[in-house]
């Protein structure tokens, strides 16, 4: 055929599907409402349509697959932004937008892991500059102050540009009970720290957080097997060991401000792997929080244990014109090769869109934890 008569049947096409899909939505929505089927039954009828437009498909089954794996996902979308369900998430999202001020607070008590000097108190300076922070040995300790209403905020380091994400917050955020209710990313630069007169050749040992540490590999190859190196709970908390080195030849991995405050030198300077280094830094609440201008979400879902169930909830972010950021899988302790997965995505909950979306979440997934809607520095 002629390419001019090829694109004139192709628009004819258009013209008769569009109307059809269109009505197809609506009658969707209106039966999902009258009949009052479960999520289990429709998804039951949808696998019997699949299967009728597949059989006769030929050829073309796995394109024709994917067509109505996304018109199914758009159908469903629709009906849930008609026909709101009363679940448990509408209720905490409400609860979430009435409690917050109309701003960000700038002080407040702060929890933060480590000690003065640490990349964590750096970003709570700058995400509370009137911020009153109090130092815990440990993330758990971070968490358990938030929760048990020792302190309005803390603020911990979640994710690294260079050595990826912190698991161990990943986890507490699963156990604990708080909200995400901001974030901030941090330049992070590191430095070789040690007593005044010592020498690189001297250094017997170098101490700092693990991240760091995972963030300086290359320099820290570079040293040889005469250095042993030491991971400890925090960079300002390596700069404090070494300043009380009996004899200089311990030093650490920290950043600039713990010289002055520890009374040491860099011996090295911007020995991190990468220029482009930045650690991303969350503030938890034990209050549920939205404030304006909250355009990142954060979830945790376990999803069923079968072939397609991530593939689902992806194709649902399509559908939405969800712009998803962050996915990353956990072992769930106790089920053998089954994940739960952190998702980070664009969107603001005040959408009717997302929010059907999450209460979709909430009903489909086998668990659904809501972290916060919140907004990045």
């Amino acid at each position: 055929m002629p390419i001019d008569e090829i694109r004139r049947e192709i628009d004819e096409l258009d013209r008769d599907l569009l109307p059809k899909i269109l009505r197809r939505m609506e009658l969707s929505a209106q039966a999902s409402e009258d009949d009052g089927l479960s999520p289990a039954e429709i998804k039951g009828r949808e696998r019997e349509m699949m299967k009728w437009a597949t059989e006769r498909a030929g050829e073309m089954e796995p394109y024709i697959h994917r067509f109505y794996s996304s018109l199914f996902e758009l159908g469903r979308a629709y009906r849930e932004c008609v026909n709101p369900a009363g679940t448990k998430i509408r209720g905490i999202l409400a609860e979430a937008l009435s409690n917050a001020p109309s701003q960000f607070p700038q002080g407040g008590t702060v929890a933060v892991q480590g000690v003065e000097g640490a990349n964590s108190q750096m970003a709570a300076d700058s995400l509370f500059p009137r911020g009153n922070l109090m130092f815990f040995k440990s993330f758990e300790a971070v968490f358990d102050a938030v929760e048990s209403g020792l302190c309005r905020f803390g603020v911990i380091p979640i994710e690294n540009s260079t050595n990826g994400s912190v698991r161990a917050v990943y986890e507490l955020l699963n156990r604990k009970n708080v909200s995400i209710v901001r974030s901030t990313r941090l330049c992070i630069r590191h430095e070789l720290l040690a007593k005044p007169g010592t020498t690189i050749d001297k250094i017997r040992e170098i101490r700092s957080h693990e991240q760091a540490l995972g963030q300086c590999s290359e320099f820290l190859k570079s040293l040889g097997n005469k250095v042993s190196v030491v991971p400890c709970a925090n960079t300002a908390m390596a700069a404090e060991l070494a300043s009380r080195s009996e004899f200089g030849d311990i030093a650490a991995i920290a950043s600039h401000p713990a010289c002055e405050l520890y009374g040491l030198v860099p011996i090295a300077k911007n020995i991190q792997n990468s220029d482009n280094n930045y650690t991303r830094f969350i503030c938890i609440s034990k209050e549920r929080e939205i404030y304006p201008g909250a355009d990142r979400i954060s979830l945790i879902l376990a999803l069923k244990h079968r072939p397609g169930a991530l593939y689902e909830v992806l194709s649902m972010l399509t559908a939405l014109e969800i712009n998803l950021i962050k996915l990353e899988s956990c072992p769930i302790v106790g089920h053998d090769f089954e994940f739960m997965f952190f998702f980070e995505m664009q969107g603001s909950v005040r959408d009717s869109r997302v929010a059907a979306m999450l209460e979709t979440l909430e009903q489909t997934c086998e668990s659904f934890k809501f972290l916060g809607n919140y907004a990045e520095s």
